[in-house]
């Protein structure tokens, strides 16, 4: 297991700060970060946390998936590895078709 949790269903009014105060009771943690859309600020329900230990984070991982925090009920799971890639965008050229109008 690995040492950082995904945490989703997070309130739009949870902090970086309440993040963390909700799962350092179970170790210590390295980072609690909720992530935050780019344009508009606004949270977006969801964050990781990272914990020193991996025994520390399966344990979280136990005791507050399906466990409340400011009023929403949270989703608790191992973090998976960022996926790479984007957009990737086609190739072709507009227009007819080829021939001659």
């Amino acid at each position: 297991m690995s040492n950082k949790l995904f945490v989703g269903g997070l309130a739009w009014a949870t902090t970086d700060d309440g993040l963390r105060s909700a799962f350092e009771r179970f170790g210590p943690l390295t980072e609690a970060k909720v992530i935050h859309d780019r344009d508009t600020g606004r949270s977006r329900g969801f964050g990781f946390v990272t914990f020193e230990a991996a025994s520390d984070a399966a344990t979280a991982m136990d005791e507050m998936d399906d466990s409340e925090l400011d009023g929403r009920s949270l989703r608790v799971n191992e973090a998976q590895e960022k996926r790479g890639g984007g957009g990737g965008g086609g190739g072709g050229r507009g227009g007819s078709r080829g021939g001659r109008w």
